[in-house]
């Protein structure tokens, strides 16, 4: 996993080499710059496939034609299997696999990866720019004086002098010529497709095991883990993981209470780490330690939504554990959405289960997709999430909501058929395959420190006057606009701050318990333009 800025229109190496400055968690190994007629690409590298050889940028063509990547692309091989009778590879790097890819097949090249990535090829004076299926990684582009400059986080973004910040969005391409091009929508709806139990259990089943193990990818010196925080779906990954890779790190982290009794999510997972015989490591955090975190979360997570912040501090505490021992570590991210898993739903009519499921995965970039970025990468640890494989998004979509959310033992259960398809087969005692879901801040035990911490630092009157101060920030309770005056500590500008969502507050709590209104189900894109819209 890496970082990557660049410009387009002018030579600006001394910008480029800032921007790069305020990455260096997301590339500690190396780092590389290259100048192409007038552009400037520069990479930070967190080295885990080909560690020897795959400096970036990659050169090709004497030196006319470049890549710059982050992500990691896991069918490189089979693609370079094919590729290799037409262009000489310098290095085993997936990267490289990108550019002569493109080389071949031009920007429709992108279909053909499967995997997470953002990456900017430079062609003599063309160039192309693109993010995966569903916003994995992250990418920001905006412009200065007419020239193009684009970015891995928005922090490095505010040194390039923009007026406005844009993100990529996901599922597209760019090219000059064509302007932003989808190449991938999130499948329509058939949920008439699956409907006998048996037959869609085997398909989760295959296609999930399948999903996890290709997340396997690195160098053989590159360790990889999983979280296991004793809930259905980290644990399923941490299970499918170990029978690949024998003693399996796996981490949990919670709180332990006045009376010695630890929280819910450090119990369920030493009995899950138990039953799959990995190597368990568990943080207790404090109250005061959670309190230390909660603005270093803030300032890396480029957020003051509350529930987003609330769920990124234990996952700070899990990526710091973690990143003691591995350099990659898979997560259970993305299982709520395709599998419909939050209590709300539960709710929801089953006419309209499926369209609301197909809105959350759209917009996880912006949400726990972000989380795991920014956390993962502040510890230079690669997160990886099977769930959110192309092949198991597209079944999601063709599974009636009946086998989604389903009675068991008297109560409805989420993602019923998740737990059916595993059932029987030992991967995980039933305890911990049919437990009741629980939020992740809820089973760390610290559900409601910010909330408290809030109201004890800020007077209503205090709330009122930030939330009247700014008018185009989402801040709804005392809690954001505490969080929100911790945030503009480290990012003050206005013209950044006004221009992107997720800086402002992104409107979707990771868990609502009522959502009102008609769902809209259909994806809306606000780049169809020919070009990136430029600051007014």
């Amino acid at each position: 996993m890496c970082g990557i800025a660049g410009c387009i229109g002018a030579r600006d190496k001394e910008i480029i080499n800032r921007m790069l400055d305020a990455l260096p968690h997301r590339g500690p190994d190396d780092r590389g710059i290259h100048i192409n007629g007038n552009g400037v690409f520069g990479h930070t590298r967190l080295s885990i496939v080909d560690v020897a050889r795959g400096h970036q940028p990659i050169l090709a063509n004497g030196g006319s034609q470049g890549i710059i990547c982050n992500g990691e692309i896991y069918n490189f091989k089979k693609l370079r299997e094919k590729l290799s009778s037409k262009y000489p590879f310098k290095t085993q790097s997936d990267t490289e696999v990108i550019l002569n890819l493109y080389r071949d097949k031009g920007p429709e090249c992108v279909k053909e990866l499967d995997g997470m990535f953002a990456f900017a090829i430079f062609d003599g004076e063309d160039f192309l720019m693109a993010r995966d299926p569903i916003g994995i990684k992250p990418l920001y582009y905006g412009y200065h004086k007419d020239n193009l400059y684009f970015t891995s986080e928005l922090g490095a973004m505010s040194l390039a002098g923009v007026g406005e910040v844009h993100e990529f969005p996901a599922g597209h391409y760019y090219t000059p010529g064509e302007g932003f091009v989808q190449y991938y929508r999130i499948p329509e709806i058939e949920e008439h497709v699956l409907t006998n139990i048996e037959e869609t259990s085997q398909l989760i089943r295959e296609t999930f095991i399948k999903a996890v193990k290709k997340r396997l990818l690195a160098d053989p010196e590159v360790p990889v883990g999983s979280f296991c925080s004793g809930g259905l779906d980290s644990s399923l990954v941490a299970a499918i993981a170990a029978d690949e890779i024998p003693h399996l790190h796996t981490f949990v982290v919670g709180m332990e209470d006045e009376f010695g009794d630890v929280s819910d999510d450090v119990k369920a997972a030493r009995i899950a780490a138990g039953h799959i015989g990995s190597t368990h490591h568990e943080l207790l955090f404090t109250e005061q330690e959670y309190y230390e975190a909660l603005p270093i979360v803030i300032k890396e997570l480029e957020s003051y939504d509350p529930s987003l912040v609330r769920c990124a501090v234990p996952c700070y505490f899990t990526c710091k554990l973690a990143a003691d021992y591995v350099t990659v570590v898979l997560t259970g991210e993305g299982a709520d959405e395709i599998f419909t898993g939050y209590h709300y739903m539960k709710h929801f009519p089953f006419d309209k289960l499926n369209m609301e499921a197909r809105r959350c995965i759209g917009n996880l970039h912006n949400i726990n997709l972000q989380r795991a970025d920014r956390m993962g990468m502040f510890f230079s640890l690669e997160l990886r999430v099977p769930f959110l494989d192309e092949a198991m998004v597209d079944l999601s979509m063709k599974i009636p909501p009946e086998l989604k959310i389903r009675e068991h033992n008297g109560a409805k259960i989420e993602k019923w058929i998740l737990r059916k398809a595993f059932e029987d087969t030992d991967y995980l005692p039933e305890e911990i395959l049919w437990r009741y879901k629980v939020q992740y801040t809820q089973g760390a035990g610290c559900e409601s420190l910010g909330e408290q911490l809030a109201h004890k630092e800020m007077g209503q009157e205090e709330f009122e006057k930030i939330k009247a101060e700014n008018p185009k920030a989402t801040i709804n309770s005392r809690e954001a606009a505490y969080y929100f005056k911790i945030f503009r500590q480290f990012h003050p500008q206005d013209s950044i701050l006004g221009s992107i969502g997720i800086w402002t507050g992104f409107d979707f709590a990771e868990e609502r318990e009522h959502v009102k209104g008609t769902i809209d189900g259909d994806l809306k894109h606000d780049h169809d333009e020919k070009k990136p819209s430029k600051a007014a």
